[in-house]
């Protein structure tokens, strides 16, 4: 048995979340193998929305294990609000809920951090979640960090304070930065004490059990491959390994375990924050598509800088990944759309690109496009692919083309039921 892997081929915000949740049933463990609060997973079903940060989606999901991988970084505060917003729904998530020992603990210090960080860069600003993110992974790769498994350890306190010392001298640095540690401290506490109620497990061995044992396991990634900190848009990137490469050292499983690669992106493109967008629409178009697709981060809440679909970059992130089958999503956000366009290469300079070369940071990047007939009907109701107009099949036939790779659903809905299947025998809804 090997592991399947799920996981965004743009920016980030592609709709996993959606696609994991519909994928669960088929799979015996849903795990996450990076990232942590800085993801904004998002699921709708009955009617109902629901936000996920660091808790993989299969969650909803009866009788399926839920696994935070070595790969994620753990903020508890943030982490225990996510477990008291499922307390309504009465999930059980101390039967379906694992975090591996080896994952580690972003603390109050890292998040101000973060803040004094990116405050102190001013215009040259990266678009940080502020959640501490990169300070946990510097920590991490510093060899100071501390894990889920420290939390059981008799000096845990000392060791806090060792590394916290460390940060206000760090603080420093940033004179005009002012906080209150003492307020963060007692709910950043309280929430370890939820933490050591739960199960933490040793997560390299359970996966490699798991799947000697014949299990199916999801490994389910965060942001997208254009945040890649070796192969996104650097350095307005993320601090983990987004690509498939990041399940391997997220969860402990070798390249050779690795099976299916199912590559999830927008039917356009979208990006949060600062870094290059070759095909950004700075005008009403974009005004559009970010009002019909409610482009505002789960995480954040800033509104999506939007354009349309890039070849160029897919490609490039197809060709990373290994994707071997693809799910096109919000599809109905073009709707209402007389003509769709498509970015098939860049002009840089004289030279022309079918491919996302080195450096689109300090260069100008011309996106040339091609015109695709847009189908300008309700597609939110579809309950097949064969009910679909004309012209949304001819661009979905259209991008699997040039991309080379079998686009096996099309998402139509935030809902899970509005989820179509394209292919014989690929991806259900």
């Amino acid at each position: 048995m090997k592991v399947d892997v799920l996981l965004g081929l743009q920016w980030g915000d592609e709709g996993k979340g959606k696609i994991v949740d519909v994928l669960t049933p088929k799979y015996d463990i849903i795990a996450r193998f990076q990232g942590g609060p800085n993801a904004g997973h998002t699921l709708e079903f009955n009617g109902i929305k629901h936000v996920l940060h660091t808790i993989p989606s299969g969650i909803f999901r009866d009788g399926v294990m839920n696994l935070i991988g070595n790969g994620v970084v753990i903020d508890p505060v943030i982490f225990q609000g996510e477990l008291d917003k499922l307390e309504p729904f009465n999930i059980d998530y101390k039967s379906r809920l694992l975090i591996s020992k080896k994952a580690h603990l972003i603390l109050p210090t890292h998040r101000l951090l973060d803040a004094a960080s990116e405050a102190a860069k001013g215009k040259d600003k990266i678009g940080s979640t502020l959640k501490g993110i990169g300070p946990t992974y510097m920590d991490k790769t510093g060899r100071n960090g501390l894990r889920v498994g420290d939390i059981y350890s008799p000096n845990f306190k000392e060791k806090y304070k060792a590394l916290v010392e460390k940060h206000k001298q760090m603080l420093k640095r940033y004179k005009d930065f002012n906080y209150d540690l003492s307020e963060l401290e007692g709910p950043w506490m309280a929430a370890i004490e939820l933490l050591k109620e739960l199960e933490a497990v040793d997560s390299e061995q359970y996966i490699n059990d798991a799947i000697k044992a014949g299990k199916k396991v999801l490994a389910e990634g965060a942001q997208g491959t254009m945040l890649d900190i070796d192969f996104g848009t650097y350095p307005f990137v993320t601090s983990s390994n987004t690509v498939t490469a990041g399940t391997c050292t997220g969860l402990g499983v070798a390249p050779t375990k690795i099976g299916n690669v199912i590559g999830i992106f927008k039917a356009y493109c979208t990006r949060v924050g600062s870094g290059p967008f070759p095909t950004e629409l700075e005008d009403e178009v974009g005004e559009k598509i970010r009002k019909e697709g409610s482009e505002f981060g789960a995480t954040t809440g800033r509104p999506r800088r939007c354009g349309w679909v890039d070849l160029p970059q897919l490609k490039y992130a197809i060709m990373i990944n290994g994707a071997s089958e693809l799910s096109m999503m919000k599809a109905d956000v073009l709707d209402n759309f007389d003509t769709i366009r498509v970015c098939t290469h860049y002009l840089i300079g004289e030279e022309r690109y079918d491919y996302f070369p080195y450096d689109v940071n300090d260069v100008e990047v011309v996106p040339v496009y091609e015109d695709i007939k847009g189908w300008n009907c309700d597609t939110t109701k579809l309950t097949s692919i064969n009910e679909a107009p004309a012209e949304l099949k001819a661009y979905v036939e259209y991008l699997e083309r040039n991309l080379e790779v079998p686009i096996t659903v099309v998402s139509v809905g935030p809902d899970r039921t509005q989820t179509l299947e394209n292919k014989e025998n690929k991806v259900l809804a």
